[in-house]
């Protein structure tokens, strides 16, 4: 498949509008990619309690995975930089061994110390796949054919959220924890593989150079602002030094990489592409949008464990309902927008489903019903499979194709430091009410119980007396009330946001083989 044929492959074939075979193979691997970067966390968090009781150090437990991700927020920018100025395959190729050699020292790491470092190499090659992933689509397929590939990434995100879990369980108790990462080698072996083989783009090459200083002041703004929201409330309280140092660095790195893009010959995170309303407006609800869906995700299982009597070991089922709807609507908005290439509609109606599924989730108590509340969260689910990837496809739309690698790497990081924000704010909101609401009902006990952490494991619950766990089931409930009240708040800014899109066509072929504005398309986008 040379270069001419990449540009074939860019269009639908017009006998039945089937894809190239090469094309089909390259999308297998790049979802085994995306697959790798999403499962990971969902594996190790299964994991970990026997990854903890072999190496110790449970003092740095945290770091396991807050090393990942800060390694994966700090690298997303740069990685799509690099394919903008040397080309996507090699880079994305480059992410992928990357992360595979991170994935091998994890599993013969022997201290917990070793293990956080081959983490943080981990997860520098995974800021390159997700990025690499969309980029890639985003040459091959016109942003007008492109819907129809959204379900695809949709059951690959909901199989890593359900799956991840058990699988972790399951490796970890038949086959060890150092499996749970040495499962990435094949995985990746055959993505590597498959893209090495197959995939054929024109080659780059930029005369300027990388912009170092605007890399290191982004990874430093990047790296306080993540440490604050995994550190505010829980290793730090929020009005402490430590805190008041790390905003201070992040504003003063964050303003100082700003001034510096203005100036750098090949900037990292070139600011005309937010002159787009629509690319502007797309990284706002992408930042909403991974704040609710994160959290969502975190505080649901705790919920139904804690108050629903649900069991620990299946939690990944236990957002079925969510998932499931997500991953239809994804679909549906999909061929939707292939078929008429009109996508405004989406964001609004998503935005709008997902505000009254948060509030229908805050109105959960200790008597609501698993079928209840599984109902509210699918239309939570509803929601985000209107949202998750159109907000990709509108942003890569918005910008020239010189600049979709860093179109792709900006709206996967705004939504990055949207979770971030999201597990934080709502995370401190609720540990504050539980525990309010424990001393409040329990007394001293009350407060004990919560002194060190509001969420417990099903253990710990058990061992309470039956007035403290009923009291325990309350403060929850109240804490998630207060947390997807707080989420259906900030919903509301997605909404406005979504109001204001300007429907631009989508560029290449609809149905009939015409281009969006009417004219036959002649030549690949």
């Amino acid at each position: 498949m040379g270069m001419a044929d990449t540009a074939v492959a860019g269009v639908a074939e017009k006998d039945g509008g089937k894809q190239p075979r090469s094309v089909r193979v390259i999308l297998l691997a790049l979802m085994i990619a995306m697959m790798l970067a999403m499962l990971d966390n969902m594996i190790i968090g299964t994991a970990m309690p026997t990854i903890v009781g072999e190496l110790g150090g449970l003092e740095h437990l945290s770091w396991v995975v807050t090393s990942y991700t800060l390694a994966t927020a700090a690298s997303t920018p740069v990685w799509g930089k690099l394919g903008d100025m040397y080309g996507r395959k090699a880079t994305f190729m480059t992410s992928i061994v990357i992360f595979l050699v991170g994935s091998a020292l994890s599993g013969m790491a022997q201290n917990m110390g070793e293990l956080i470092g081959f983490r943080a190499v981990q997860g520098l090659g995974a800021g390159g796949l997700m990025v690499g992933v969309m980029a890639i689509i985003g040459d091959l397929i016109p942003p007008r054919e492109r819907g129809k590939y959204q379900g695809m990434m949709a059951a690959v995100m909901a199989l890593a959220m359900i799956g991840g879990p058990l699988v972790g369980g399951t490796i970890t108790d038949n086959w060890g924890w150092r499996w749970a990462f040495y499962i990435n080698l094949p995985l990746g072996a055959v993505a590597l593989a498959a893209v090495g083989v197959v995939l054929h783009l024109p080659k780059k090459r930029a005369e300027a150079g990388i912009d170092y200083l605007g890399v290191v002041l982004l990874t430093v703004g990047i790296t306080a602002v993540v440490l604050v929201t995994t550190w505010g409330g829980t290793e730090y309280a929020w009005t402490s030094a430590r805190i008041m140092e790390l905003i201070g660095l992040g504003v003063a790195s964050l303003v100082g990489f700003v001034f510096w893009q203005k100036r750098a010959a090949e900037p990292v995170l070139p600011l005309h592409i937010f002159r787009s309303r629509n690319f502007t407006l797309m990284s706002v609800i992408g930042f909403i949008t991974g704040f609710v869906m994160f959290g969502a995700t975190l505080f649901l299982p705790l919920y139904q464990q804690s108050v629903q009597g649900a069991s620990a070991t299946n939690s990944g089922l236990l957002l079925l309902p969510m998932l499931g709807a997500m991953l239809v609507t994804s679909m549906v908005a999909g061929r939707v927008t292939t078929s008429t290439g009109r996508y405004k509609v989406f964001p609004v109606l998503g935005s709008a489903l997902m505000i009254v599924g948060l509030y229908l989730l805050s109105t959960m108590d200790t008597g609501t019903s698993r079928f209840t509340s599984g109902v509210f969260m699918a239309v939570v689910g509803l929601g985000m499979g209107c949202l998750m990837q159109i907000t990709m496809l509108v942003a890569q739309n918005s910008v020239e194709m010189k600049d979709m690698g860093v179109a792709s790497s900006s709206t996967t990081l705004f939504r990055t430091l949207g979770s971030s924000f999201g597990v934080a704010v709502m995370g401190a909101l609720f540990n504050s009410r539980v525990q309010d609401v424990m001393a409040e009902k329990a007394g001293a006990l009350g407060s004990q119980v919560t002194e060190r952490s509001a969420q417990l494991d099903a253990e710990s619950l058990a061992k309470l007396p039956e007035a403290a766990r009923e009291a325990y089931q309350y403060a929850v409930s109240s804490g998630t009330h207060s947390a997807f009240l707080l989420g259906a708040v900030i919903a509301v800014i997605s909404l406005v946001a979504a109001v204001f899109v300007k429907e631009v066509p989508l560029k290449g072929e609809g149905p009939g083989g015409k281009a969006a504005g009417g004219a036959p398309v002649t030549e690949p986008v």
